[in-house]
């Protein structure tokens, strides 16, 4: 991702998923300062930063900061706003990343002050950077998972990320954009999910494997 944003001219960006429980504390991929963001993750800045509250609101890419204000801010926000801005963050473009379950990452590109090649890059390539952030997501969440067994079966990383794009509604063709594949590479890992789980269609592949996220939270 470093490489890609820096050949965008894009060369600050920030990658966080959000924990899905209480207490817990968000995965930070960033070339952020490194102090910022130690400083972001001990305070807990994830529950008060702006920029994260109206990505959980809205699956949209957004742009932000300098004459573009967020939703109304509270004292605490604003003075976050003015913390940030001292490590050079004052406007960027950010990526909600939703899933099935609601929101559940963000990636934000970042700048410390208005370029005109920065803004031309957001404004003429929103929805390549929407499709980087996705891929990018896909790859982490496939990196960093724990195996799920689903009755005893274990699916390859592959099939599993496939399957978990089948269950949010996406077609084959969908899910060969978002994990660069083709769609008859994403078809068939979905048909040796089939033949896997003994099932005939995805959506009870899909059932299966929510039944089998459920138990493992039990």
């Amino acid at each position: 991702m470093a490489v890609v944003a820096t050949a965008l001219d894009l060369h600050c960006f920030a990658y966080l998923a959000l924990p899905r429980q209480l207490g817990k504390k968000p995965m930070i991929m960033s070339t952020y300062p490194s102090n910022w963001v130690a400083h972001y993750v001990r305070n807990h800045y994830e529950r008060l930063d702006p920029v994260v509250m109206q990505a959980l609101a809205t699956p949209e890419p957004f742009k932000w900061g300098m004459d573009i204000p967020l939703r109304r801010l509270s004292p605490q926000q604003k003075e976050f706003i003015n913390h940030a801005s001292e490590f050079g963050i004052r406007l960027g473009f950010t990526v909600p990343i939703h899933d099935g379950h609601g929101p559940v990452a963000a990636l934000t590109f970042a700048a410390d002050q208005k370029r005109p090649r920065f803004e031309n890059c957001i404004d003429t390539h929103a929805r390549v950077l929407q499709l980087i952030a996705m891929c990018f997501h896909a790859h982490v969440r496939r990196k960093l998972s724990q195996e799920v067994p689903i009755d005893g079966v274990l699916l390859s990383p592959r099939e599993l990320e496939c399957l978990e794009w089948a269950s949010q509604g996406k077609s084959s063709w969908e899910i060969g954009q978002i994990l660069g594949i083709s769609r008859n590479t994403a078809a068939s890992y979905l048909d040796t999910v089939k033949e896997k789980l003994g099932v005939r269609t995805v959506v009870q592949a899909a059932m299966r494997l929510a039944a089998a996220k459920k138990s493992k939270q039990n």
